[in-house]
């Protein structure tokens, strides 16, 4: 499975009037492992830069002025996403850039190139109902380190970005996915081979048993399919 995490920046918050993409910052996961390649471009937008958006990424249209335009980067860009899943926070708003500059350099639309685009901003809202979910809250969530986004920038936000999705996706589901092939099944098992003989059983206490209890009602609530404890509990 690939997929790519994809973020920009941009010269305001409205392509319909004008606003140009600025910098594109891509990261490739492969097989649910962040890989070494990447694509990254600053652009020039050929227009003013809006001072909220220098505030929020810190660059000015004479920081841009020596960058290549989209459309010098536009083949490398699509090389790079064909074929992939798109995972972006708040894809509506990035992919609707992308598809003004892909209509301007006459070549078509984004989704055009990819498998599909997955909203990771949608996904936090169904995970989180009625908590913050943006990106620093998905990584103050997630335990991710972002003490280094002092401003937003396309490839780190990126970066982070897919660690909060791997942080996201793995979920139960996920993890008996992965132990369905024998190799992995049998290093679990072996894994489990220890020597009990030694061990000391303290049983739970009935009110810590009913806090388990409580724990796994949540979780269930959380799994589609229930959680894995209770269903190992029920196929034993």
């Amino acid at each position: 499975m690939r997929q790519v995490v994809l973020d920009t920046e941009t010269t305001g918050l409205n392509a319909k009037l004008g606003d140009r993409i600025i910098e594109i910052g891509c990261i490739e996961i492969l097989d649910r492992r962040i890989s070494e390649r990447l694509f990254h471009a600053y652009l020039n937008p050929e227009r003013e830069v809006e001072l909220g958006a220098t505030r929020v990424h810190g660059l000015t249209r004479e920081d841009l002025m020596a960058k290549p335009k989209f459309a010098e980067v536009a083949k490398d860009f699509l090389d790079f996403v064909s074929g992939a899943e798109i995972v972006i926070h708040n894809a509506d708003f990035d992919v609707e850039f992308l598809d003004h500059e892909l209509g301007r350099a006459r070549l078509g639309s984004l989704r055009d190139y990819v498998a599909k685009v997955t909203d990771t901003l949608f996904m936090a809202r169904e995970l989180h109902p009625g908590r913050k979910n943006s990106l620093d809250a998905l990584c103050e969530r997630y335990f991710i380190d972002h003490a280094n986004r002092t401003l937003h920038g396309a490839l780190l936000d990126a970066r982070l970005l897919a660690e909060c999705y791997l942080a996201m996706t793995r979920g139960q589901e996920s993890l008996m996915m992965e132990l369905e092939t024998p190799q992995a099944a049998a290093a679990a098992l072996a894994a489990l081979q220890v020597d009990v003989s030694s061990l000391i059983v303290v049983p739970a206490l009935p009110e810590e048993l009913a806090l388990h209890e409580q724990y796994l009602d949540a979780l269930d609530k959380e799994a589609n399919a229930g959680s894995v404890w209770r269903r190992i509990l029920k196929a034993a």
